[in-house]
């Protein structure tokens, strides 16, 4: 059995790392606000940028823009939003898992959609390449442990960035997929629902689909509701011409989705690491409980048996 001066160190020990654990939550909180804060304001605007879309994919079929090219599916680039650093729960362990699942079993993968109809890739599994660009230290490690080939890394990327920084990764997914390097790009992310429940998921980037669109969009209209945003039946007229302003909207459209995903996953990883330190301090707590319950049954067993101890040497003496 422990001695008392180590359980008193053991208790010690864990109040400290308790302490240490409840700053990172509040830490956390408080850039999960951020987070969010920045979340929410551009989620309206994703919706007002899918929807122009879509309204104007009526002209899809007249236009020969590079980014709407439909080829059969042999070489795959993905983008993998993960975080630099752990302690963060399920979030960096989710989403490995969903991009293990993916290469094991890449059948979505092989799917391209145009005019609404499926076009499925003849490639076999094992002959259909996947290179990454990686967002995030922890997910580059695990995919390099995967063996597959990491095009461009990303970690500055992580926490609340701006516009401007997410036009260098969709400079590079553009010109590859022009350069036909590339028959379809997707990213994977973290959605964020709520501060308990993320969802990982894997968005098609190009070619660009009216199907994907119009999928993102009713996931969005969802969310709509809460900003007082109203679904527009509009006809609009195109000047001056729909190639050229597709031409122009297209690669904002990417950047757009590709800032709006990584905002999702900051917002998912706060509030996984907010909740992770969350329980960890609940944790220490339990354990200094248990601990300090065990060192008062041993002082109480020592009290008991000293006055025991008492008892019998004054018997002893009395007879």
């Amino acid at each position: 059995m422990a001695s008392t001066r180590d359980i008193r160190r053991r208790i010690k020990s864990i109040g400290n790392t308790q302490k240490i654990t409840r700053a990172m939550e509040m830490v956390s909180a408080a850039k999960m606000r951020k987070a969010v804060a920045g979340l929410l304001a551009v989620r309206p605007y994703a919706h007002t940028a899918w929807s122009v879309l879509t309204n104007l994919s009526r002209a899809f079929a007249a236009t020969h823009s590079g980014l709407l090219e439909v080829r059969e599916v042999k070489n795959v680039l993905a983008i993998a939003i993960t975080s630099n650093k752990g302690l963060c729960g399920p979030f960096n362990a989710q989403m490995i898992r969903k991009i293990r699942e993916e290469i094991r079993n890449p059948a979505k993968l092989k799917i391209n959609y145009e005019r609404g109809k499926e076009i499925r890739s003849n490639v076999a599994d094992e002959d259909l390449r996947i290179d990454f660009v990686t967002i995030g230290r922890k997910g580059e490690g695990h995919i390099m442990g995967m063996g597959k080939k990491i095009v461009a890394s990303f970690p500055g990327l992580t926490y609340l960035p701006k516009v401007e920084d997410v036009r260098s990764v969709g400079k590079i997914v553009i010109n590859d997929y022009l350069a036909k390097k590339y028959d379809k790009v997707v990213i994977f992310y973290t959605d964020y629902i709520s501060a308990i429940t993320q969802e990982t998921k894997v968005r098609q980037l190009l070619p660009i689909s009216k199907i994907e669109l119009e999928k993102e969009i009713a996931e969005m209209d969802i969310l709509a509701k809460e900003y007082g945003l109203e679904e527009a039946k509009l006809e609009y007229k195109v000047e001056p011409e729909p190639q050229e302003v597709l031409e122009y909207i297209l690669p904002r459209l990417l950047e757009m989705q590709i800032y709006h995903a990584i905002l999702e996953s900051n917002a998912s990883k706060e509030s996984a690491r907010m909740m992770a330190m969350r329980n960890a301090t609940d944790a220490a707590g339990e354990m200094k409980n248990d601990l300090t319950f065990v060192y008062n049954q041993i002082r109480q067993m020592k009290i008991t048996q000293e006055i025991a101890e008492i008892s019998a040497g004054r018997a002893a003496l009395e007879n």
